[in-house]
């Protein structure tokens, strides 16, 4: 029997995203009688590219927010490739997020 393995492979990293990131847009509350999610989007690049879509862990690690609102938050991965991932991050109602830090973990072949 001719078994073709390859070795496990892993990267991580730490994110700090927020008002000084292009783009950003969920500092602000929303427009009056909106009551959608706000979602802002970051791509992520692999140091190295994997062999096969690996699998990705991510983590909330920190974040910043007005005090006058509650804390809302949510984070997913979405669109993992051999090469890369997105980050979604997503508010609602009247909370301001002026940053958020996390961290990520992927492993595949």
């Amino acid at each position: 029997m001719n078994t073709q393995w390859m070795p496990w492979k892993t990267l991580s990293a730490s994110l700090s995203i927020g008002v000084t990131t292009e783009g950003w847009n969920l500092a602000e509350p929303p427009p009056a009688g909106m009551d959608e999610p706000r979602v802002f989007v970051f791509e992520v690049a692999f140091a190295s590219p994997f062999a096969m879509t690996p699998v990705v862990n991510l983590g909330l690690t920190g974040f910043d927010m007005d005090q006058r609102d509650s804390a809302r938050i949510k984070l997913k991965t979405t669109d993992i490739t051999t090469a890369g991932f997105k980050v979604e991050i997503s508010t609602w109602h009247e909370t301001r997020v002026y940053g958020v830090e996390c961290n990520w973990f992927a492993i595949g072949t």
